[in-house]
Formats: C-alpha cells, sequence, structure tokens
C-alpha cells in the first residue's frame, strides 16, 4: 500500500552557515562548495530509482529566501512548471520528470533570530550574560524561549501546524493506503532551513517544541517523514528509507537478463 512521505531538505552551505551565525531573514547566496554537494545530493538521491522519485511528488513548498530557492533549482527534479521566481523554465520539454507543483511559503521561512540574527551561540551567550539573563553563563535555549524582537516557539508551531494540517488534508489523506501499482502522486517536498525543518519534524511527529530536538539536519542534508503502518494519525520520523523500485520493470528487466544468459 501506498504510504507518501515528506522529504525535508536544508539549503547548501553559505558562508554563515559555515561559521555558525544565525541566519533568518538575511539573503546570503550558496558558497561554491554549497552548491557543488546540493547538485551531488541530487545525482545521489533523486530519481525513478533513488529516495526521491520526481514522478511520485505531489507538491514542492520552498522558503521565501533564496538560499533554498537555489537548492531546489541545483536538485533538478524536471519540474513541468516553470519555478515562481524565474521567467521561463530552465529546462527543456524531454527533460520534464515531475508534475508537482511549486509554491513559495513563509510558513517554512527560517525562524526569525530578531536580535540574535547574524550572530553566533557563543556571542548570543555573551550578550545575555551582559543583559542578566540567562544565568552566569547566559544560557539559552532557543526551544523553549524563542527570539527576542524575532519569534516565539508558540508562533513558530502555529505556521508550522498550519502547513502540516494542509500537506495531510490536501496531499497524504486522497492516497494514503491505495495499491502502489496505481503510481499515485503524494509525496510532498520541502526545502528550507535547520531551525524551521528540525521544528516541523518534532511537530510532525507530536513532540512540542520544548521537548527540544535530538537530532540535526546539516547543510544541504535530508531528512524523510512518513506514517506507520499506512495510518495518517500515526505520523512518523523515517530514519531510513529505501530506494525505489519498480517492481514490474525490474521483474521485467530481470527476464530479459535470465532470457540472454541462456542464449549463451
Amino acid at each position: 500500500m501506498t504510504t507518501p512521505r515528506v522529504f525535508i531538505v536544508r539549503h547548501g552551505e553559505t558562508e554563515w552557515s559555515l561559521n555558525g551565525r544565525h541566519t533568518g531573514t538575511t539573503e546570503l547566496p550558496l558558497t561554491a562548495n554549497g552548491e557543488k554537494r546540493i547538485l551531488a545530493t541530487g545525482r545521489a538521491l533523486v530519481g525513478d530509482d533513488r529516495l526521491i522519485v520526481p514522478r511520485k511528488l505531489a507538491h514542492i513548498y520552498v522558503s521565501p529566501r533564496k538560499r533554498a530557492q537555489k537548492t531546489l533549482e541545483l536538485l533538478y527534479l524536471g519540474c513541468r512548471v516553470k519555478f515562481p521566481w524565474q521567467e521561463e523554465r530552465s529546462h527543456p520539454d524531454s527533460d520534464i520528470r515531475t508534475e508537482a507543483n511549486v509554491q513559495i511559503t513563509e510558513d517554512i521561512r527560517e525562524w526569525d533570530y530578531g536580535d540574535y540574527e547574524g550572530i553566533t551561540s557563543p556571542q548570543i551567550r555573551e550578550l545575555r550574560k551582559k543583559q542578566g539573563i540567562g544565568g552566569p553563563n547566559g544560557e539559552w535555549d532557543i526551544w523553549k524561549e524563542g527570539c527576542p524582537g524575532g519569534e516565539s516557539p508558540e508562533q513558530v508551531t502555529q505556521r508550522i501546524d498550519r502547513l502540516i494540517r494542509e500537506i495531510r488534508e490536501k496531499y497524504h489523506a486522497p492516497v494514503i493506503g491505495k495499491p502502489k501499482g496505481s503510481h499515485v502522486a503524494g509525496d510532498v517536498l520541502l526545502v528550507a532551513h535547520g531551525h524551521i525543518l528540525r521544528a516541523f519534524a518534532m511537530r510532525w511527529a507530536g513532540k512540542t517544541l520544548a521537548d527540544g530536538p535530538t537530532f540535526l539536519l546539516e547543510a544541504g542534508g535530508v531528512g524523510t517523514l512518513s506514517y506507520e503502518h499506512h495510518q495518517l494519525d500515526e505520523p512518523a520520523i523515517l530514519l531510513g528509507g529505501g530506494f525505489m523500485v519498480d517492481v514490474v520493470e525490474q521483474s521485467e528487466k530481470l527476464g530479459q537478463a535470465e532470457g540472454e544468459h541462456e542464449k549463451k
């Protein structure tokens, strides 16, 4: 039976992700190495026999930030539609691999860091010490306290939950449990940022942000969310997923190979 998934992709490396500076609203390009790594990720994980199968994508959400949009471009999914930020599609009809629409949404923009935009965690702790908050070491937990001048965990939770409801109602509920042979497109792709995608994964699994994640998502990293037992009310984090294989297609290829072997 079909069990739809959500793929979460963090944008590629930027200068600020390299040195640990919190990047919310600031626009930064990917580094040259960041672009190369995303290209490699696309080659390794996108394809008919890979983790992300373009023809099975029902919808693609992307952050308003240019670093996320560039990351989506470099994955080369082969979208029929042009990206909203481009004047025309960047590939010919022969390269089309998915009918999924692409939507820019504020719901997966990065956490608004407010006063902490552009500074590192050690700098934040030092600032808090001077302000007399966070104890003698200026301790700070974004998952419980949020950011002064920016967003609280409650505000982030509200927009994430709104998006999760939309994904489940519009794209997953209609296809979950259907026979796999129907080739139904139900997977969803999110291209966004480190903190917001970790928060998304926690809310997907029914955890509060105050629980704090015990998992990481590196720049350019890919994660998978799905369901247990083909049930919409049993969301889960998929720690390891196998690459897709079309059973009928593979059986035909195997039969051809065996026939050729017998002729020798």
